[in-house]
C-alpha cells in the first residue's frame, strides 16, 4: 500500500481532514477515539483540531456529563463519550487492582479498604468533597503509609478507596474549575452508576473494545491493539476473533472491519495540503504508535529523532508528521520548525492554533508537570532549529 495513501487514510479516518467540523465533542470522541488525558491540553486539542470546538464548548460538554475523563484502557484517564462510559469502566477493571498489590505488602487489607469505601460514600452523601476534605471526613478510616509507602508512590491509603470507587463508577471526579488540563478535583456520588445494568464480561468488553479500535484507526495490526488495550497475546486475539478482521492486502499483518477494505481500495488521498497542529498522544499517534511510519525517511535522519523522548506536539499534513511546536507562554506565542519549507497555509494553522491557546487555554501543557518553565529549553531548541542553528 502506497504510504501516501495509508497515511492519509488514516488522517480522514480520524476526522483530521475538516470533514467533522462543527460535530459536538461526545460525536468526535465516538468516531474518532478516546481523548488521551495525562493533565494537559490533548483533549482540547484533539476536540480543537477536527471538529473547530472551543475550549467553553468542550468543558460544557463535561458538565453535562456528554463527555467525562474515566480509567479505561490499560486503567489510563480518556475522556470518553457517554456511550462509552461502561464500556470504558468495563475495560479498566483488570488493571484496577495494580496499587493495591503494591499497598498489600506494605500491611494494607482489601478490609480495610473496603471500611475506607464505605467511610468515603458515606462523607459524600451530602456534598462533594475534594481529597483534603475527604480525609478530614473520613478521620481514621485513611492512614499514612510512611516513608515506604512514599518510595512506592502510596503516600496514603485514601487514593487506594477513590480509585475504586471511581473504577466501579460509584463516584466520579469533577474537575474544580471545569477544566480538563488542571489536575485539581472535587469527588461526587455518580448516581445513577453508567455501570447499571451493565452485564459486560470481561471478554465481552475486550470484544466490544476491539470493534471500537479498528474502526477508528484500521488497518491496524492485532498486536497494537493489544498494546493499546492491555491485553495478552491470547485474549487480544480472542477479542479480534468475532470481529471477522479482513487483511488489508495479500500478506499484510494490518487488519481493518470488514467492508472498510472495499473503502481504503476506493479512497483517493488528497492533493492539497491540510494541516493540524495536536499533542504526541493524539489518537492518530497513540492508536498505533507508529512514529515513523508518519515521519518521511529522510526526515527521520533529523537530529531530533536522535532524542529518546519527543514530548514536543506536533504538526501534521495528511496524517505525515511535517512539523512540531511549542507554546511559549511569556511571549504568548507558538514557536515551531518544519522539516520542509514553510508555506501560508502552514502559518495560518498555526496562528489559528496560537489564538486558540492564547485566548481560550491560556498556556498549553503536554501533560501534568509540564509548565512554562520546564518548557522552556524546548522552545529553545526548537526555536534554534526553526532559525537553521
Amino acid at each position: 500500500m502506497d504510504v501516501t495513501k495509508l497515511r492519509a487514510w488514516y488522517w480522514h479516518k480520524q476526522g483530521l481532514d475538516g470533514s467533522l467540523k462543527g460535530t459536538q465533542p461526545a460525536e468526535v470522541l465516538a468516531r474518532t477515539g478516546w481523548a488521551r488525558s495525562v493533565g494537559g491540553v490533548g483533549p482540547y486539542l484533539a476536540l480543537f483540531a477536527r471538529a473547530g470546538t472551543s475550549r467553553e464548548a468542550a468543558d460544557a460538554a463535561v458538565q453535562e456529563l456528554e463527555i467525562h475523563e474515566l480509567p479505561s484502557a490499560r486503567a489510563c484517564t480518556y475522556v470518553l463519550p457517554a456511550a462509552d462510559f461502561a464500556l470504558g469502566l468495563a475495560v479498566g477493571r483488570s488493571h484496577a487492582g495494580a496499587e493495591m498489590k503494591v499497598a498489600a505488602k506494605l500491611g494494607v487489607t482489601e478490609k480495610e479498604i473496603d471500611k475506607l469505601c464505605e467511610a468515603v460514600l458515606k462523607a459524600l452523601a451530602e456534598k462533594a468533597l475534594d481529597p483534603n476534605e475527604i480525609r478530614e471526613a473520613t478521620g481514621s478510616a485513611s492512614r499514612s503509609l510512611g516513608e515506604e509507602g512514599k518510595k512506592k508512590g502510596l503516600t496514603t491509603t485514601l487514593p487506594l478507596a477513590l480509585g475504586r470507587l471511581q473504577s466501579s463508577a460509584e463516584i466520579r471526579r469533577v474537575p474544580l474549575n471545569g477544566r480538563l488540563d488542571q489536575q485539581r478535583y472535587k469527588y461526587v456520588l455518580w448516581k445513577p452508576s453508567p455501570l447499571k445494568g451493565c452485564k459486560l464480561s470481561e471478554e465481552e468488553a475486550a470484544v466490544e473494545l476491539a470493534w471500537r479500535y479498528f474502526a477508528w484507526i484500521g488497518p491496524a495490526a492485532v498486536a497494537e491493539f493489544q498494546e493499546f488495550a492491555g491485553l495478552g497475546v491470547k485474549a487480544a486475539k480472542a477479542a479480534v476473533e468475532p470481529l471477522k478482521l479482513e487483511a488489508m492486502e495479500p500478506g499484510s499483518d494490518r487488519f481493518m472491519l470488514p467492508g472498510d477494505r472495499a473503502k481504503l481500495a476506493a479512497f483517493k488521498a488528497p492533493t492539497d495540503a491540510h494541516y493540524a497542529l495536536v499533542t504526541w498522544v493524539d489518537s492518530i499517534n497513540l492508536l498505533r504508535g507508529d512514529e515513523k511510519g508518519m515521519v518521511d525517511t529522510e526526515d527521520l535522519g533529523h537530529d531530533y529523532f536522535e532524542e529518546k523522548d519527543h514530548l514536543s506536539p506536533i504538526i501534521l499534513d495528511r496524517g505525515r508528521l511535517v512539523g512540531l511546536w511549542e507554546f511559549d507562554s511569556f511571549a504568548g506565542k507558538i514557536v515551531w520548525f518544519t522539516f520542509g519549507k514553510k508555506n501560508r497555509d502552514m502559518e495560518k494553522a498555526v496562528e489559528r492554533t496560537e489564538e486558540y491557546v492564547r485566548e481560550q487555554l491560556g498556556d498549553a501543557r503536554s501533560f501534568s508537570l509540564d509548565s512554562p518553565k520546564s518548557r522552556a529549553p524546548r522552545v529553545e531548541a526548537l526555536r534554534k532549529l526553526a532559525h537553521g542553528r
